[in-house]
């Protein structure tokens, strides 16, 4: 029974707002992942680009998280929600549409390229934060954890057909029209969650205190940024947490900067067979959700998370090994660079696989162990920091792949995210479970 004395739903299908947001981040994640690989052939092929240039780009998307982003969670936790989920997609749809009309009309080119990045990356920022925030009102907490792994299960579907897909639609119509797919599909979430209403009791949405409004409310901002902080990095089982994330995602912004100039250059791969390898990522990471809250259950959220994070970085050095063995001049097919790309495609089934297992474990356990009114900034607390890490890594990382050879770049990601999981085997994390208490003495 919940506090107003109804009955707590049993299974997600009771959840009735469940579905349309599971339907409306299944829709969005498709359109994402094929945007995910068309903009990386953008930047090599079509706008002639090198590591560094990828990287640039990468960094522009989470820009905004080093900027505004601990700003965006005292939003979130003052104003409804689902609103703002809905902005933010229909924003999305449009800054992505820009970038095929640029390429049409002849005006694309990297900085302009970069600067739709970060409008996107801004629109993503508000819409992420709210969309986390949003699902434990939705969701009760018991039940959180199997709504994730269903999230990741249909997330897994769409990293492994959209890379194919876009490798497709690139091969046709080119790098710049593929993004048109994720325009589309931002559309369509909007709509889903436009239509989303939450049944039953939820948390009262947050309100300012008194003379935080649009004038004089300055230092209410900066108390209420300054509570998220102490509540992520003083938690003693998330400040562990929040800190090898923050560095896997250094690693991640590393490896996001040279597997694509390393497939395309050094292993001679195609659009469509580049594509066709990171499907595989998309079959791990099913298999991984499948199976993420039964290990979560049997050996504890935090012996996961370490567990994942380590298998990550074992991915990309496998990764790192294909052009050790890629025959000179590559390929145009996924039987032409034969072992080559196997063992690339080997390393993305065992990186999604890992990320598979791990997403569910790590996003239910934050909500868990955070209540309804610090979920905004501890969301974006967290990533705030971590897309900071990707701003800083993604350049350096493609100006070392650029200088010491892009397989060099990759094995120093997998050492940093490796290392950082046998360090964290020593602290809190390594005890953390879903059924751990949200208020610490002396967290909040």
């Amino acid at each position: 029974m919940n506090e107003s004395g109804n009955a707590q739903p049993r299974s997600l299908r009771e959840c009735r707002g469940y579905g349309r947001l599971w339907s409306a981040g299944v829709t969005s994640a498709f359109g994402s992942y094929v945007t995910a690989l068309a903009s990386q052939v953008l930047v090599v092929e079509t706008l002639h680009g090198n590591g560094a240039a990828v990287g640039l780009v990468n960094a522009a998307r989470w820009l905004p998280y080093l900027v505004v982003g601990l700003l965006v969670g005292v939003l979130v936790d003052r104003v409804r929600r689902r609103p703002l989920m809905v902005a933010t997609d229909l924003a999305c749809a449009l800054v992505l549409t820009s970038i095929p009309v640029l390429a049409v009309t002849g005006h694309l080119d990297l900085g302009r390229l970069v600067a739709a990045m970060v409008v996107f990356g801004t629109a993503t920022l508000v819409g992420d934060a709210a969309s986390q925030s949003f699902l434990p009102r939705v969701v009760p907490r018991p039940l959180l954890g199997a709504a994730h792994a269903r999230i990741d299960q249909a997330d897994a579907v769409a990293q492994g057909s959209g890379p194919a897909v876009a490798g497709v639609v690139v091969s046709l119509l080119g790098a710049a029209s593929a993004v048109l797919v994720d325009a589309v599909s931002y559309l369509g979430s909007a709509v889903l969650v436009a239509t989303v209403r939450v049944t039953g009791p939820v948390a009262p949405e947050a309100a300012p205190r008194q003379g935080d409004g649009l004038r004089g409310g300055a230092r209410g901002v900066v108390t209420d940024v300054a509570e998220g902080l102490r509540w992520v990095y003083r938690h003693p089982t998330l400040r562990p947490f929040a800190i090898s994330t923050h560095l896997w995602f250094a690693g991640s912004a590393v490896a996001g900067a040279v597997l694509a100039p390393m497939a395309l250059r050094d292993l001679g791969l195609s659009a469509a067979t580049f594509g066709l390898a990171t499907t595989a990522a998309g079959l791990g990471a099913l298999a991984g959700a499948t199976v993420a809250v039964r290990l979560g259950r049997r050996w504890g959220a935090g012996r996961v998370i370490i567990a994942t994070q380590a298998g990550t970085g074992l991915a990309w050095a496998v990764m790192a090994l294909a052009p050790s063995v890629a025959p000179a001049g590559g390929g145009d097919g996924p039987w032409a660079g034969g072992v080559a790309w196997g063992v690339f495609a080997l390393g993305q089934l065992f990186l999604g696989l890992c990320m598979g297992a791990s997403n569910a474990n790590e996003m239910s356990y934050r909500q868990v162990v955070t209540p309804d009114r610090l979920q905004g900034r501890m969301n974006t607390t967290m990533r705030s920091f971590n897309r900071a890490a990707v701003v800083v890594a993604a350049p350096l990382g493609g100006l070392l792949g650029d200088a010491a050879g892009y397989p060099v770049a990759l094995a120093v990601a997998a050492a940093v995210v490796v290392g950082t999981a046998a360090a964290m085997t020593t602290s809190a994390l390594r005890g953390a479970r879903l059924d751990d208490e949200h208020v610490v003495e002396g967290a909040a």
